[in-house]
């Protein structure tokens, strides 16, 4: 991801690539060749010699915190991708240092950018679906070489955490899950998990790194129908509820049953998640506005991705 990022600030006008940093030399030479920019072995020596006023922060999850937390106290806002950390506890630490700083601290929850979503989340709060009933996500995929240190539910499970969470602008009151060890990894790589919500909003999460395929889906079923996103291909389609057509707002409680009505595949300006997420952070950090996305909701996603983890392990339901 880090590559990713060098890349699309290469590419904005707002945007003046300094330097990047990678662990192997190697690697920094070839992304610094590649995007006509400096490159360190060492992010401290690009922090002392750059003085960048934002960063994006794409190191395995147990750096987060050490690594934000050096170039929020060398003065840049932070773009960290997701989880914001290992740990509840780091996490909570990486908020208050940004506010004690006065640096801007945003989480790489990049599905939120999605057109798609963007979409959808316009429809939703204009009251298009009616109350919604349930939200369904399923992430899976090959397992990713990239990975080591997680599993698949830290790994993807906070992708969704923070959709439903978007989607629904509420926080789940309990979950429960079921998680397997099968192949590849040290860590679970397979999870099914169950959440509620208030409202009586209901939602389920299918995540796995064994499926020889990428599935990107998200449903949300609610009084007038049912939204399908596909995050691959950026298409968003409406299954509408026949019996809801037509009716007054108040009436739609009272509705007796459910049928098939017609099908709507929006146009849908399509354009890469990446670029939207860093132009947004780097307009909050130029405007001194809020990020979209704030230390806080990463958070919010990492307690319930490791709720979720614990679930699986104790087989019990978990209460917030």
């Amino acid at each position: 991801m880090g590559k990713n990022h060098a890349r699309v600030y290469s590419e904005l006008a707002e945007a003046e690539l300094v330097g990047v940093s990678d662990a192997s030399a190697a690697t920094a030479e070839s992304i610094g060749t590649i995007f006509g920019t400096h490159a360190y072995a060492d992010y401290r020596e690009l922090l002392e010699k750059e003085k960048p006023d934002a960063v994006s922060v794409a190191v395995p999850t147990a750096m987060h915190e050490q690594v934000v937390t050096d170039a929020l106290k060398a003065g840049a806002h932070v773009l960290v991708e997701k989880p914001i950390a290992a740990t509840i506890e780091e996490g909570e630490r990486l908020i208050l240092l940004a506010k004690k700083l006065n640096r801007k601290l945003m989480v790489g929850h990049i599905v939120r950018f999605n057109p798609a979503i963007q979409e959808l989340k316009k429809r939703l709060d204009s009251g298009e679906l009616g109350r919604i009933y349930q939200v369904f996500c399923r992430r899976a995929g090959p397992f990713p070489a990239r990975i080591r240190d997680v599993g698949v539910v830290i790994d993807l499970a906070p992708h969704d955490a923070d959709i439903i969470r978007y989607l629904t602008g509420l926080d789940p009151v309990r979950l429960y899950a079921e998680t397997e060890q099968r192949i590849h990894t040290e860590h679970e790589d397979l999870l099914f998990g169950m959440l509620r919500f208030p409202d009586g909003i209901t939602a389920a999460v299918e995540i796995n790194w064994l499926t020889p395929t990428k599935i990107r889906e998200v449903l949300v079923l609610g009084e007038r129908g049912l939204f399908r996103v596909d995050d691959l291909t950026q298409d968003l389609y409406f299954y509408e509820n026949a019996q809801a057509t037509g009716l007054i707002w108040d009436s739609l409680k009272n509705l007796r049953g459910v049928s098939e009505g017609g099908m709507s595949r929006y146009a849908i300006q399509r354009f890469e998640p990446l670029k939207a997420e860093l132009q947004s952070f780097l307009k909050a950090v130029t405007d001194n506005t809020s990020v979209p996305v704030s230390g806080e909701d990463g958070l919010a996603a990492l307690r319930i991705a490791l709720a979720l983890v614990e679930a699986g392990k104790s087989h019990q339901v978990i209460t917030f």
